[in-house]
């Protein structure tokens, strides 16, 4: 039996996961390599007068977290392998510090025309509800 190469190599369903409770330091660190202080994230008192009432971690720390598990996906690719060529996501709620995130993305469809592994992308907190879904797009990588 021939080895699956490239697109093929992925089946539809196949899904990831990785879960991590996102602490003060995270957000902080986050915010020291990009740049981003906006006050939501790193002042307390600022954060009291918003709809959230405290701060909230950085919805691009969560696109970080689809990041690992499309790493994960792609390890399903023969080398290769691919690259992230698109995230198409949506914030629906909010991240709070001490919050434990499960972001996961499954495999939904494949473009063997174009070499795109396209997945679906959710980040559920620790009580069940989602605060980010979409979809990501796998660019995979032809043989040299």
């Amino acid at each position: 039996m021939e080895e699956k190469k490239g697109v093929d190599a992925v089946d539809i369903g196949v899904s990831e996961s990785f879960t991590k409770t996102v602490t003060e330091t995270d957000a902080y660190l986050f915010a020291g390599v990009t740049g981003d202080f906006y006050p939501i994230h790193v002042n307390e008192e600022f954060a009291k007068t918003t709809r959230f009432k405290t701060r909230i971690v950085h919805g691009a720390l969560l696109v970080g977290f689809i990041s690992t598990v499309m790493a994960r996906v792609n390890g399903h690719i023969p080398p290769p392998g691919g690259v992230s060529y698109r995230y198409d996501e949506k914030f629906v709620g909010p991240v709070f510090f001490g919050d434990t995130i499960t972001t996961t993305l499954t495999v939904s469809e494949k473009k063997p025309e174009r070499n795109e592994v396209i997945c679906e992308a959710v980040c559920i907190n620790q009580k069940g509800d989602a605060v980010l879904k979409g979809q990501t797009i796998m660019k995979v990588l032809k043989e040299s």
